[in-house]
């Protein structure tokens, strides 16, 4: 009976083998992370040309970056009428691997940060994914030579084989009359190793800083930061405070689940970030993740500040150091093993070439957030950890540029979070019951009463674990959201974002399968203030999307 079963299993693989090979009835698993088109990618009075600039499969690419030179095109358009960039990313994927970051770093600047998704180890016929990444603010550096340096360390040993495919293009988009020239900075600073020989990102702890000269003729100063948790700190919102790891088993990781990123300059903090709680495809239910990847894995999200109050004291002529950190509400303020940051600043210049002046007329900003953090019982003589932080920042200044003009600069940051972690009642637990956690707050900036930056968010984020008694398999849920309201800042477009998923599914507690049984759901709203629209509601079951439903103006012609 077992041979003919073996024969029959035999059999049925060879069919498989022989349509895939010679009808194309397999095909790649489509996977992809809901978003919204850029706009201006279906203005048909565009004119538009791509570039090729990357082409390359990563295996064994550890210390192995993919390093190209990028010449502007001829016969498209010049810089200054360009109206949007796109870079336009395809991977394909088969085999066994887990997610890894992909750093994509132009002229020293990190301008995109990605991570791979999951090849299905259960088949032959592999994923592919593609997106479409808006970096029309970097129009500065697109508009002339550089180095183009991709990042994608990725490991192929016994167990791992999977490879990833790249291919990667930039499309340039001429202005029209429903997309005029972009807005763009008159200079764009790296805040990041300047490395020319791999991405430019730097692994913290501790502080990285990089020493900057601005023009003395500068005004302006917006930063934008890149953070992702790596390592040790990779589940950093289950981390338990070190005050109360005397409860749990050996080896259970502490530093607590408060996280903050932290720009100062000379020292002093000029801003922060709460991050949002960013998972890759092979972190929390990974079956759930195919075909329907977790929000911001293919995208992930950025942090805008606004430094012009510093202008006074960077315009001097000397160089000033500004830092980049991660830190806790630990009372060393120490983090685990590691963040990766890098940065930038787009700065504007007077129309005057005579030296900007001026002073900070109120600082007030603590060197770390403010915490408390507490324990009870719960339920069946559980125990609950409950971590609560704020921060207020408020930072006013007197900016006076050289032509005469006078701009009163006021930032203001009020940030919130909370955490309650439930664990249960047995042997202390290797995974936690229940996290669930909550960020939210607003960046505000005025120039002479004027919103020059407003970035308003709500993270809610919700994991949960079990594993059935007498097995070895774990089963986990997530349910998280991503509420954004970006008013229109210089270089970046009003965006209003709503963004709620859910995912749940089954792994094996050891080695790298992680199973088919997963289920997802996808909600997504997208506004922004030039009217456009684009709404998409998406479900999974066991790697086989169940609905599908996009709406707004921006829905293309054949759905993604």
């Amino acid at each position: 009976m077992s041979q003919s079963i073996l024969f029959l299993q035999s059999l049925l693989s060879l069919l498989l083998l022989l349509l895939c090979t010679n009808y194309a009835f397999c095909e790649p698993l489509v996977n992809f992370q809901v978003a919204q088109p850029p706009p201006f990618i279906l203005d048909t009075e565009s004119l538009q040309c791509t570039i090729p600039i990357i082409q390359r499969t990563f295996g064994s690419s550890i210390g192995d970056p993919e390093i190209v030179r990028y010449i502007p095109p001829t016969g498209c358009s010049t810089p200054n009428v360009w109206g949007g960039v796109t870079l336009n990313l395809t991977v394909k994927s088969s085999g066994t691997q887990l997610p890894r970051f992909a750093f994509f770093t132009f002229q020293n600047v990190e301008i995109w940060r990605s991570s791979t998704l999951i090849p299905n180890e259960s088949g032959d016929d592999g994923i592919v994914w593609t997106y479409v990444k808006d970096v029309t603010r970097f129009i500065p550096l697109f508009s002339k030579p550089g180095t183009f340096i991709l990042q994608l360390d990725n490991v192929v040993e016994t167990g791992l084989d999977g490879e990833f495919a790249v291919t990667l293009e930039a499309t340039i988009f001429s202005g029209s009359s429903r997309f005029p020239p972009a807005q763009r900075a008159d200079l764009i600073i790296p805040l990041t190793t300047l490395a020319n020989n791999t991405g430019d990102e730097a692994s913290v702890p501790s502080g990285f800083s990089v020493e900057v000269t601005l023009p003395q003729n500068a005004v302006t100063a917006f930063a934008e930061l890149q953070a992702s948790a790596n390592s040790r700190d990779m589940f950093w919102y289950s981390d338990i405070p070190n005050q109360f790891l005397s409860h749990f088993a050996p080896g259970t990781v502490g530093e607590g689940p408060f996280r903050e990123v932290r720009v100062l300059v000379d020292g002093q903090v000029a801003g922060v970030a709460f991050p949002y709680p960013f998972v890759t495809a092979g972190g929390t239910a990974p079956p759930g993740w195919r075909p329907i990847a977790p929000y911001g894995a293919l995208d992930m999200p950025t942090y805008h500040l606004d430094l012009t109050p510093f202008i006074p004291i960077l315009v001097n002529g000397q160089p000033h150091s500004i830092t980049l950190d991660v830190a806790s509400t630990e009372p060393d303020h120490q983090i685990n093993q590691n963040w990766f940051l890098s940065g930038l600043l787009q700065v504007n210049l007077d129309s005057s070439t005579l030296p900007t002046t001026g002073n900070i007329t109120l600082y007030q900003a603590d060197d770390y957030a403010t915490s408390i953090a507490s324990e009870s019982s719960g339920d069946n003589s559980g125990i609950n950890v409950i971590v609560n932080a704020s921060r207020s920042i408020r930072i006013e200044a007197e900016i006076i540029a050289g032509s005469g003009e006078k701009t009163k600069v006021v930032f203001t940051q009020n940030l919130e979070y909370g955490s309650v972690q439930k664990y249960l009642q047995n042997e202390p637990p290797a995974f936690p019951q229940q996290v669930f956690q909550i960020a939210s707050g607003e960046t505000l900036s005025t120039h002479n009463d004027e919103t020059a930056l407003q970035d308003t968010f709500t993270y809610p984020f919700l994991i949960g674990y079990a594993t059935p008694e007498g097995t070895d398999v774990i089963w986990a849920q997530m349910d998280h959201a991503y509420d954004r309201v970006l008013l229109p800042a210089p270089f970046i477009m009003g965006t209003t974002i709503i963004e709620h998923q859910a995912a749940s599914g089954t792994e094996a507690s050891t080695g790298y399968t992680f199973g088919t049984n997963g289920t997802s759901s996808n909600t997504f709203s997208y506004t922004d203030t030039e009217g456009n629209t684009y709404t998409r509601k998406v479900n999974a079951s066991n790697n086989v999307i169940t609905f599908d439903n996009q709406g707004g103006t921006l829905v293309p012609t054949a759905p993604t």
